[in-house]
């Protein structure tokens, strides 16, 4: 930081917790016990005993108290564009991840993307007998990471500055590696660092969908163990990917594809500019019952399959009207685009919802009914039945060697995504 600049980290007496940030501290801790409760996935004690632990105001300098601890991100740096470059993730997420990580006293961890909160939090796991190396791409990221850990007590974690896709091979070979930013691929060195039994956490984007998955090294690949929802601030450096997005009606709709087909941006405009057709199947969920394996079942297993974003003001002038606005399941075929409808309410009590296809283009009532019927075969087949299941395997990979499913390449590596019945 410059020295003209405002020093926007608080000294430690003017840090110290008080009544308030103690209460909110603990209901923020109470909140996230009751969110994995509802997700099936309890938070490990060690993970609820850490959060307890690190008080995440003085990660957060400058954020008002309830600001810091609400389930939010803080971003606390941004490009001249307004882009985020940097944030202290969500409570939630956060918690979520090391649940999945699964670190135990002693171990040896490197975290890839630097806030200083969660590096705090895993040396809280790791115990004195381990260690935490926490690096990040951005000099000022990683002093003020630095500074609010030194502040917090957590002196003993050390720092890097440094290219995230080359890991810090200094400290291997780490038990758990843990990635905080938004990644396209897992590069050789992440694997080449992880000790022979160890796990890595990371946010992988994968047909436009990312997942924080959990996967465990089984010589030179990896196996999924689990995955969850999340979204991050995208890599710098040597693993930067420049999305692919299609703008349409003036930006208000993005398709966005990766390792997906080329699209005619022309050819869209027209579809949306042509009178919808829609489709219903039958199919439906609850109130609060989530349903997010079925975008990423979608996303896999249709071809052509992207995802929609859309503006409110896209939504409100019923430009489009999608499941999810910041990111829906879509398919393009040819001159034709179709994507996963508002899910409208039925019955009287209006806690039941239909799933549905909107459809546009010349051939658009065939679209939606094609993926009312992907609705229906996900409810009989894969709903409540399978996980899915990532093995990810080094670049180059004969594809005889390659497991059975779905094959995503990569510039680093052969993803192979297929659904299985869960194992106890």
């Amino acid at each position: 930081m410059n020295s003209n600049e405002t020093d926007p980290i608080l000294s430690a007496a003017e840090v110290s917790p008080s009544l308030d940030a103690e209460a909110l501290h603990a209901a923020m801790v109470e909140r996230i016990k009751d969110r994995q409760r509802k997700l099936g996935a309890p938070l490990p004690p060690r993970v609820e005993r850490a959060l307890s632990a690190v008080p995440r105001h003085l990660f957060t300098p400058g954020a008002e108290l309830e600001a810091a601890y609400a389930d939010e991100s803080v971003i606390t740096k941004t490009d001249e564009g307004g882009v985020n470059l940097s944030a202290v993730s969500a409570p939630s997420t956060i918690a979520g991840m090391l649940a999945q990580l699964g670190v135990e006293p002693g171990h040896r961890v490197l975290e890839i993307g630097s806030g200083g909160y969660n590096a705090a939090l895993l040396a809280e796991l790791v115990g004195p007998e381990g260690e935490v190396t926490t690096m990040d791409i951005d000099a000022e990221v990683v002093d003020r990471a630095r500074h609010c850990l030194d502040q917090a007590g957590y002196g003993r974690v050390r720092t890097v500055c440094g290219d995230g896709a080359f890991g810090v091979p200094d400290f291997a070979a780490y038990d758990r590696l843990i990635v905080t930013v938004g990644t396209e691929d897992i590069p050789a060195a992440w694997v080449d660092q992880l000790a022979p039994t160890g796990r890595m956490v990371v946010p992988l984007r994968t047909r436009a969908l990312m997942r924080s998955w959990a996967l465990d090294r089984d010589g030179d690949r990896l196996i999924s163990r689990s995955h969850m929802m999340c979204g991050f601030v995208p890599m710098q450096g040597a693993g930067r990917h420049q999305r692919n997005r299609i703008d349409l009606q003036g930006g208000a709709v993005t398709l966005w594809v990766d390792e997906g087909p080329d699209i005619d941006a022309a050819a869209m405009e027209k579809a949306l500019s042509s009178p919808r057709a829609q489709a219903w199947s039958g199919v439906t969920r609850k109130r609060g019952e989530p349903f997010s394996d079925q975008d990423l079942w979608l996303a896999i297993t249709l071809e052509g399959g992207c995802v929609l974003t859309a503006t409110q003001d896209a939504v409100e002038q019923d430009v489009v009207a999608p499941s999810w606005r910041l990111g829906t399941p879509a398919l393009v075929d040819g001159a034709n685009l179709v994507y996963r409808a508002k899910l409208r309410p039925l019955g009287e009590a209006g806690d039941t919802f239909e799933f549905g296809a909107f459809a546009h283009g010349p051939d658009a009532q065939r679209l939606a009914d094609q993926l009312t019927e992907r609705f229906r075969v996900w409810d009989t087949h894969v709903r409540s039945r399978l996980q899915p299941q990532m093995v990810v395997y080094p670049v180059g990979t004969d594809a005889v060697d390659l497991l059975d499913g779905y094959l995503v390449d990569k510039l680093h590596t052969r993803i192979v995504l297929s659904w299985h019945a869960p194992t106890s």
